[in-house]
This record gives structure tokens, sequence and C-alpha cells, in this order.
């Protein structure tokens, strides 16, 4: 892909990426519709049929103003036993969510490994067997995005010709344009039907509190981490005590699990 124009394969005409990504924009639910009609679009163009999921720990299916389900109305997944957006083991059993958990950045994959641009050792170590079954399909492009507040949303671009096993040209050619338009998707999904303020907005913890906070989240006490840092044991209980206020939480886990979604704690890796 060069420069900011994407030659369409059906209409034979060019469209800058600006364009695809504002014809996919949601901006409020009446967009919804609209905007998954240009993405699945964009995907047949390539050969692709889209799969989308907002949110792999909901069993709500995605759907338009009018509460439509996208997945089988716009994206085509309609026959018996196609039907994936009714499985709600999938985001467990399938390989495809579960790398997302994993992985931020587009990648490939069929029953050989996950091919990705750089080498990501939790997915070499992930299994493969059965991938047909598991997955639904052969091979799939597959697109992650990771949402505020630890919400992770998997999606996919699976091929028109069923037995294709091999998406890595498909990939190198439009896996950045199929990412990018996905993610804006996603992303204005999300935001259009958030409905629940879950984290006190500007919520600013101290350099003593996240500090406080990362030895907790690693299973120290208040006692251990007074010794670590030096500091009296009221003191570690206080800043504590202080980030649950400022995070409207009702107990230290609830705490600490809220800093962790607000990026605050890091990986523990």
């Amino acid at each position: 892909m060069t420069g900011s124009v994407i030659e369409l394969r059906a209409q034979r005409s060019q469209l800058r990426i600006e364009d695809l990504l504002e014809q996919v924009t949601v901006r409020c639910v009446e967009d919804i519709h609209d905007a998954a009609v240009a993405l699945s679009t964009i995907a047949a163009e390539r050969g692709l049929q889209v799969c989308t999921c907002d949110d792999i720990s909901s069993k709500e299916p995605m759907v338009d103003a009018d509460g439509t389900i996208i997945n089988a109305d716009v994206f085509g997944w309609i026959e018996d036993g196609k039907r994936w957006w009714e499985d709600h083991r999938l985001a467990l059993r399938s390989p495809l969510p579960r790398a997302c958990r994993y992985e931020s950045e587009p990648f490939w994959v069929n029953r050989h490994g996950y091919f990705t641009r750089w080498r990501n050792s939790y997915l070499d170590e992930m299994e493969l067997h059965d991938f047909k079954k598991r997955a639904l399909c052969n091979a799939a492009i597959v697109i992650p995005v990771h949402l505020p507040f630890g919400q992770i949303s998997a999606n996919s671009y699976i091929p028109f010709e069923r037995d294709k096993e091999d998406l890595s040209q498909e990939f190198a050619l439009y896996g950045d344009l199929l990412g990018m338009v996905m993610r804006r998707f996603i992303a204005g999904y999300v935001q259009a039907n958030r409905t629940k303020r879950r984290i006190p907005s500007n919520c600013v913890l101290s350099k003593r509190e996240v500090e406080c906070l990362r030895w907790a989240a690693i299973g120290k006490t208040d006692k251990e981490i007074s010794m670590i840092l030096g500091r009296s044991h009221a003191t570690i209980r206080y800043h504590i005590h202080r980030a649950g206020e400022k995070l409207d939480s009702v107990n230290r886990a609830q705490t600490i699990f809220k800093a962790g979604q607000l990026g605050y704690l890091g990986s523990s890796s």
C-alpha cells in the first residue's frame, strides 16, 4: 500500500484512505448501519467477509439503531451453522478472540500458526489443534481493538473462498487498511453505545499512590509495602485508601482493578 490512495477491485475507482475512514465512522447510533454496510463493501471488494465483536466478554450481539443484528443482516452470517455470533462460548474456545487478549496489532492465522509483523511468544505457545472446528474457518485476518477500561474487541475478515488457507498476500496488501477501517468502526460503535460511566472522569493518581498500588497488585500486603518503600504502615494504608476514593472503589481489589484499567499499573511482566 503506497500513499493514501487505495484502488478498489470491483469499482476500478480510487478512494483516499480518509474517504474510506469517513464512510465507516460512527458518531451516533443512527450511523451504525450505513457504516457497517461501508465496512462490508470494503472487505467484499477484497474477497473477504466481515465478522465483528465489540466486546469478547459480552453476550450481547452488535446491533444498529433499529436493533438489527449487523453480523447477520449486514455482514451476511445468516445460514444455519454460520451464525457464529450466537455461540457465547466462542470467546473462550476459538483461537481468534483468544489471541486478541495477547496481541493488539493485526495478524492472520490458519492451522499452521499465527502470522504477525513481529514475534509474539504468547501466540507461539497457543495450541491450534482442530483449528477449523474451533475457529469456524480455514484462515482469517484478525483485527484486535483494545479499548478503554480493558475492553477487548475481536474482529475478523474471512475469505469468501472458504477453502483458502493462505492469506499472506491479502494481509500484505490490505492488512493496514483493514485494520484502520475496523478500528475506526469499532471505536465509534462503542462510543455511541456507551451509556455508563465506569470510572470517575479526570481521575489523577499521585506517584506514591501508584507505587503502592503496583506492589499491592502483585500481592504484597500493606506491611510488606511499608518495608519495601520505607514508609509507615499507616502511610501505605492512607495512599491506597486515597486512591480508592479517587477511583470510587468499594474495596482494595476494585481499586487495583480500576487503576489497571486506566493503565496506571502497567504490565506485570
